[in-house]
C-alpha cells in the first residue's frame, strides 16, 4: 500500500495522518486524517486546525504529518476546518516544543499559553485593518465646491495640516463624522486605503526622535563589547549600581540593531514597569514600540503579537509571557532586572523567561543582555565562570554614590507604627530640606495579626496554616493566601474580651501613623490593595515626580527599577522577614530587595540616605551587606551553595502533592518516592530522591500540600528522571491527588 497519495491540484503529497497538539494536559499528540481542500504548498507543522475532540471542538496545531497512525483508519477522526494557509513561525514552534520539553509540561498546553487569545479561539492570523484618509493633493484648490459644507472645508484644512493623512478614530475626535469624510470622498477631494491597526505611522528615514545622552568611560567600554558580538550569540551580564545608566546603554545598543534593520525584544519584571520604560523608548525612538502584557485586551496582545511577526515592530517590550513573541528579523533580547522572581512563572507551565530568553538567543544566534544591580546567583556564577561576558558599571551620572546601609537597632524601642524615634527624626530632617521620603514595608494591609490581650488568641484562617491580615479600609480580615475574608470581630471568640489588638505594622498603619506625625505632607500608600483601579498606579507616580515634599509608603512594587529622582530618605520598617526564612534562596531574595530599595534614594542632583530598621543589628550576613555591599555577600552565598550543593551547582525538580485529604496526599507521595528510588537504583542514574515532606504551609485553601524533590549535579539525568516520574504519575495518580512538576524551583513554598 503507497504510504501517501497526490493531491491532483498540488504537487506536495497529501499525508494519511495529521499529528495534532491538542490545548489538553495530556502529554502526548493526537492522530487525524485531512480533510477538506489542502493549504497551498501541502501541509505542514504549525498549521492550526479544528477538530472533534470529545463532545468539544477545539482548536489544534498540526505538528507532524504522518503517513501512518498506530489506530486503524477508520477510527480516526477527520480535522474540522484548516484555519491557517501559512503555518505559525518557525521559530515560535521551536520555543514552544523546546519549553514544553524543557520543563516536562504538555505540548499542546504549552502552545495555548504562548498563543494570543484570539487565536486560540480560531481567529485568523491576520493584522487588524483601519482607514487612513488623505488629501488629494490634485484636487486641493477645488475648495469653491465646499462653499455650502464649512464643516467639510475645516476638514480639508484639517488633513492638509497632516502629510502623512489622519485615521478614522484621530479625525472623529476632532468631532468630524464618517458622512463628512464621506462627502469628500465622494467630491475626490481626499482618498480612503487600508492599512494595519498597528501602521508604523510617520516613521520615514531618521531612527531616533531625540538624541542618545553621552555615556561616561564605563558605559561607553560596555557598549563597545556589546556591539562587538551584534552578529552572534553573545550572552552578557550588565552589572551595574542602582541608578547607573544601564537603560542608556540598553537604548544605544538598540540602535544598532535597529540600524542594522533587525528587532529587539525588551523583558521587565513587572507590569508596573511597562509605562516607565515604553515612554523612554517611545521618547527616543520614531520606530514603532510595541507593548506586551496582561493589562491589554485579547486583541490588543493579538495586534501588538503579529506586529512583531510581520516585522512591522521593531521594538517589543513586555512582562514574561513577551518571550513567546515572534520576531521576523531577531537582532537581540535584553532582559532587565534579570534576578526578579516575577520572571518566573509560578503556576500552570512553571517557565523561567530569563531561562528560555537565553535558550532562544541561543538558538537565533543573537546577543542577549541581563541587566542587573544584584544579579541572581546562577547568572553571577555564569558569569563568573567566563561563560557570559561580565560588564560592570560601578558609577552613577550623579556625583553621589549608591547610599549604603545604615543599620538601626529595633531592640527595646517603642515604635510608631513600625517606625523607631531616630527612623521619625530623620524623615522630619528629609521633609525639612524638601526631599521626599520612601518608607519601605512589604506588608499589606493595617497590622500581620489581630490577638486578644486576656487570653492570647490570635485570628487564624480557617483555610490555611496561616494568621489573618487586619486591613482598615474597609475593615475586614484577609488572608493573603487564599484571599478568604471575614468581617472583623468586636470581641474576643475566644474569652469575650473586647480588649483585640493589631501587633505589628502593615503598609496601611504606617499611612496613619506618618500622617498623624506629619499632618502638612501629602502621604501616598502604594501597594496592591491601593492601585487595584485601573491607572492608579501611573496616577500616583505622576503625582509623586511633580517633586513636591512627600512620604511614599510602599511594598516591592514601587522598589523595582522606577526612577525617583526626588527621594533622598528611605526607611526600611523590618529588614529581618527574609534572613532567617526556610527557604535556601531567601537571603539572596531579601538582599536583592533591600538593595533595590535602597536604590531609589540619591538618583539626582542630592545624595541619599538609607535606614534600614532591624532587631538583628549583629547578623553577619546583614552586616556584610551593609558594610562590603551586595557583591560581598553575593560571592560567600556562592561558595556556601558549593559546599551544600544546592543550585547554582546543582539541579533541582519539585514535584507537588495536594489533596483535600492529607492522607491522600501523603500515600500518593510516599508511592512516588518509592517508585522513582527503585526505578534510580535500577538505572544508577546520579540523581536524588528527598522526601515527601510537607510543604513550609502544608494546609492552604482546605487542601494539604507535600513536596518530593530530584536532585542532581547533571541537567541530563534530572531530566531523565524528572520524565520516568511524570509518566509513572500520569499513570498512577488518582483524581483525587493533583500534582505538578517544578524544573528549577525559585521558591519551596
Amino acid at each position: 500500500m503507497a504510504d501517501s497519495r497526490t493531491d491532483p491540484d498540488s504537487s506536495p503529497p497529501v499525508p494519511r495522518v495529521l499529528r495534532i497538539a491538542v490545548p489538553t494536559p495530556l502529554r502526548r499528540l493526537f492522530d487525524y486524517r485531512p480533510a477538506g481542500r489542502p493549504p497551498v504548498g501541502g501541509w505542514r507543522p504549525g498549521l492550526r486546525v479544528k477538530i472533534p475532540f470529545g463532545r468539544r471542538h477545539l482548536v489544534g496545531i498540526v505538528m507532524e504529518c504522518a503517513a501512518s497512525s498506530e489506530l486503524p483508519a477508520h477510527q480516526l477522526k477527520p480535522i474540522t476546518e484548516r484555519l491557517d494557509d501559512e503555518p505559525l513561525p518557525a521559530d515560535w514552534l521551536w520555543l514552544c516544543q523546546f519549553t514544553a520539553r524543557y520543563y516536562q509540561h504538555s505540548l499542546g498546553d504549552t502552545l495555548q499559553h504562548a498563543l494570543p487569545g484570539p487565536l486560540r479561539q480560531g481567529r485568523p492570523l491576520e493584522a487588524r485593518i483601519r482607514e487612513r484618509w488623505q488629501l488629494n493633493t490634485r484636487e486641493a484648490l477645488a475648495l469653491d465646491a465646499l462653499g455650502r459644507a464649512p464643516r467639510q472645508r475645516e476638514l480639508v484644512q484639517l488633513l492638509a495640516q497632516h502629510r502623512h493623512g489622519m485615521i478614522t478614530s484621530a479625525i472623529t475626535a476632532q468631532g468630524y463624522t464618517r458622512a463628512q469624510l464621506q462627502g469628500l470622498l465622494d467630491k475626490a477631494l481626499i482618498t480612503r486605503s487600508s492599512e494595519p491597526l498597528m501602521a508604523s505611522e510617520g516613521w520615514s528615514g531618521a531612527l531616533l526622535a531625540e538624541p542618545s545622552l553621552p555615556l561616561n568611560r564605563e558605559q561607553a567600554v560596555a557598549l563597545a563589547a556589546l556591539h562587538e558580538g551584534l552578529d552572534r550569540f553573545h550572552p552578557c551580564l550588565l552589572h551595574g549600581v542602582t541608578g547607573s545608566g544601564k537603560t542608556e546603554v540598553y537604548l544605544q545598543l538598540i540602535e544598532g540593531v535597529l540600524g542594522q534593520g533587525r528587532q529587539a525584544l525588551v523583558l521587565v519584571p513587572e507590569i508596573g514597569l511597562t509605562p516607565q520604560t515604553l515612554s523612554r523608548f517611545r521618547k527616543r525612538f520614531r520606530a514603532p514600540v510595541v507593548a506586551l502584557h496582561s493589562g491589554l485586551t485579547d486583541l490588543e496582545r493579538l495586534d501588538a503579537w503579529e506586529a512583531a511577526r510581520s516585522g512591522r515592530a521593531p521594538i517589543v517590550i513586555g512582562t514574561r509571557s513577551a518571550i513567546f513573541t515572534p520576531l521576523a528579523r531577531p537582532g537581540v533580547i535584553i532582559v532587565d532586572e534579570e534576578h526578579d522572581g516575577s520572571f518566573k512563572q509560578q503556576d500552570g507551565l512553571r517557565y523561567h523567561a530569563r531561562d528560555l530568553a537565553m535558550a532562544r538567543a541561543h538558538r537565533d544566534g543573537v546577543p542577549i543582555l541581563l541587566g542587573s544591580a544584584t544579579p541572581s546567583l546562577e547568572t553571577l556564577a555564569q558569569a563568573r565562570s567566563g561563560r557570559y561576558r561580565h560588564l560592570r558599571l560601578t558609577q552613577r551620572p550623579s556625583r553621589h554614590a549608591p547610599a549604603k546601609l545604615e543599620l538601626v537597632d529595633l531592640r527595646g524601642r517603642l515604635r510608631q507604627g513600625g517606625l523607631v524615634p531616630p527612623a521619625i527624626d530623620a524623615i522630619r530632617q528629609a521633609l525639612k530640606a524638601e526631599g521626599q521620603v520612601l518608607v519601605f514595608i512589604n506588608r499589606r494591609g493595617f497590622s500581620p495579626s489581630l490577638a486578644c490581650h486576656q487570653c492570647g488568641w490570635i485570628a487564624e484562617c480557617r483555610h490555611c496554616d496561616s494568621r489573618m491580615t487586619l486591613h482598615r479600609q474597609p475593615p475586614r480580615l484577609v488572608c493573603h493566601h487564599c484571599e478568604h475574608q471575614t468581617p472583623q470581630p468586636d470581641a474576643c471568640p475566644g474569652c469575650g474580651s473586647a480588649d483585640l489588638r493589631p501587633l505589628g505594622a502593615g503598609t496601611e498603619r504606617t499611612e496613619e501613623t506618618l500622617t498623624t506625625l506629619f499632618p502638612d505632607v501629602p502621604v501616598y500608600r502604594i501597594d496592591r490593595d491601593s492601585t487595584r483601579r485601573k491607572e492608579a498606579f501611573d496616577q500616583l507616580l505622576t503625582e509623586i515626580r511633580r517633586g513636591e515634599p512627600s512620604l511614599l509608603v510602599g511594598t516591592q512594587m514601587l522598589a523595582k527599577g522606577h526612577h525617583l529622582p526626588h527621594v533622598t530618605l528611605v526607611v526600611v520598617v523590618n529588614a529581618d522577614a527574609g534572613l532567617y526564612a526556610s527557604d535556601f534562596r531567601a537571603l539572596e531574595q531579601s538582599a536583592q530587595l533591600l538593595v533595590q530599595v535602597a536604590g531609589r534614594a540619591g538618583r539626582a542632583d542630592r545624595a541619599g540616605r538609607v535606614l534600614v530598621q532591624t532587631l538583628h543589628p549583629d547578623d553577619p550576613n546583614l552586616r556584610l551587606l551593609a558594610d562590603d555591599g551586595y557583591d560581598a555577600l553575593a560571592y560567600q552565598m556562592l561558595e556556601e551553595r558549593r559546599v551544600a550543593g544546592l543550585p547554582p551547582y546543582r539541579y533541582l525538580a519539585l514535584t507537588r502533592f495536594e489533596a483535600t485529604r492529607e492522607e491522600d496526599a501523603r500515600q500518593m507521595a510516599e508511592a512516588a518516592g518509592d517508585a522513582v528510588r527503585e526505578w534510580l537504583a535500577t538505572r544508577q542514574l546520579p540523581v536524588h530522591c528527598l522526601g515527601p515532606v510537607p510543604a513550609p504551609m502544608e494546609r492552604r485553601q482546605n487542601r494539604y500540600h507535600l513536596q518530593l524533590m530530584l536532585s542532581s549535579e547533571k541537567r541530563s539525568a534530572l531530566h531523565e528522571a524528572g520524565a520516568w516520574l511524570v509518566g509513572w504519575l500520569e499513570s498512577s495518580a488518582t483524581r483525587r491527588v493533583r500534582w505538578s512538576l517544578d524544573i528549577d524551583p525559585m521558591t519551596l513554598s
